[in-house]
């Protein structure tokens, strides 16, 4: 039961990035298309927005299935290292 769940996970976790990758793609080829300083700005900044939740989005995916493989001190630490990353990322 639990080796189905570890598959769909990885197929969860490779689906998210692979979506993750089409959307930043799709902001580059848009910020060539406008050619536009303030719009490649504007569309950039959205862009931060997307990789934080991808980011926890896959992690918490892959933390679900693994959830009964890891002690709870262990799960601790890799939640403080993704809250670490994202307080990186949004502090000034």
């Amino acid at each position: 039961m639990w080796d189905g769940l570890r598959e769909h996970a990885v197929t969860a976790m490779g689906t998210l990035r692979l979506i993750s990758g089409s959307i930043e793609v799709c902001a580059g080829l848009l910020m060539l298309y406008f050619q536009s300083l303030e719009k490649a700005m504007a569309i950039n900044a959205t862009l931060a927005l997307v990789g934080p939740t991808v980011l926890s989005l896959v992690t918490a995916t892959g933390l679900a299935a693994m959830a009964e493989e890891l002690s709870w001190g262990r799960m601790v630490l890799i939640f403080a290292g993704v809250g670490l990353i994202l307080w990186g990322i949004f502090s000034d």
